[in-house]
């Protein structure tokens, strides 16, 4: 008898032990930074939305690169980022899958001169600080196509974007580029700075998206469903009139920045809802698609040598999660 009770109780403190390893396996770890599109998780992580919809989070804060960085290393599950820089971390080793659409830069990521700097065209010939091979190169690209120009037209001084504030005002180059709140603190500490050329300027060119770890995705399916679910929840709850300012003042305070000018710049993010996620997950050529973009981006990938052999952004596209969802 006294075999068979011990017999039991060890049956039962494995078998809890095996639902402990489950519970464990199944917390999401994910890293977000503080571009608008990624810092509005604030909200749901503030208000305890992730437990109320039953999936165990837990959001790392970092710096951009540092994200990406983390994601490759295995030491997050997933990442918010730009869909082209998932397409990097694949070409490096760290495959994912996209599984959620949040956001398109609506004027957030900008080219800003110096005073006296008034074009795209006045670049010729200067320097432009900012980080080679991410988003903004990309945007510089755009701009410099527009323009009639090419890469060779200008120097590129590679440059932190949380340090291009700072390196306008020193002088030391024309125009940088960042996103908010980088770009927009270059504004403001430049006496005479402007913005060149913004992402207003190429809806569509700059997605930025959840990318997930493969082996999570296949085996925490119904938790990465929660998490979309509470993201499209928060978009909600900032584009609606009567809860926006209190998102504002959520996201603000967590990047530091003066609630106003957050307020005023947000704007430029264009928050993507559950029903326009879906329309940019159909396959298309256009900007409009993620598909369409992604191609755009590989080919900057490509042309700058940032890997060598091309990627085929469709094997990262994961658009069931977000068809499911109503």
């Amino acid at each position: 008898m006294k075999l068979r009770t011990l017999f039991r109780l060890s049956f039962t403190f494995i078998a809890a032990s095996l639902v402990h390893s489950a519970d464990a396996a199944d917390k999401l770890k994910v890293g977000y930074s503080d571009w608008p599109g990624y810092t509005v998780l604030e909200i749901a992580k503030q208000k305890d939305w992730f437990k109320e919809a039953g999936v165990e989070v837990e959001m790392v804060w970092f710096d951009y690169l540092p994200s990406l960085d983390a994601f490759s290393a295995g030491k997050i599950d997933g990442v918010c980022c730009v869909a082209t820089d998932a397409l990097v971390n694949g070409a490096n080793g760290a495959k994912s899958k996209i599984i959620a659409l949040l956001d398109y830069s609506d004027g957030s990521d900008a080219i800003v001169g110096k005073p006296g700097v008034n074009s795209i065209k006045d670049l010729k010939g200067q320097k432009v600080g900012l980080e080679l091979t991410l988003v903004e190169h990309l945007l510089l690209m755009k701009a410099l196509e527009v323009n009639g120009m090419s890469q060779s037209d200008v120097e590129l001084v590679n440059t932190p974007t949380n340090e291009t504030p700072q390196t306008l005002a020193s002088g030391k180059v024309a125009a940088i580029g960042a996103w908010y709140p980088s770009s927009g603190q270059a504004l403001k500490q430049v006496a005479g700075s402007k913005k060149l050329f913004s992402s207003s300027e190429a809806k569509g060119l700059i997605y930025d998206v959840l990318a997930v770890n493969p082996t999570s995705f296949a085996k925490n399916k119904e938790a990465w469903s929660k998490f979309v679910g509470v993201f499209y929840k928060c978009v909600d709850y900032v584009l609606d009139p009567k809860t926006k300012d209190d998102a504002i003042k959520i996201m603000s305070a967590k990047v530091g920045a003066d609630v106003k000018d957050y307020a005023e710049n947000v704007p430029g993010t264009h928050f993507l809802t559950l029903a326009e996620a879906k329309k940019a997950f159909v396959k298309g050529e256009g900007l409009d698609s993620i598909y369409g973009s992604m191609e755009v981006g590989n080919k900057f990938n490509l042309d700058n040598k940032v890997y060598k052999e091309s990627q085929k952004p469709s094997s990262y596209l994961t658009p069931s999660i977000v068809n499911a969802l109503k």
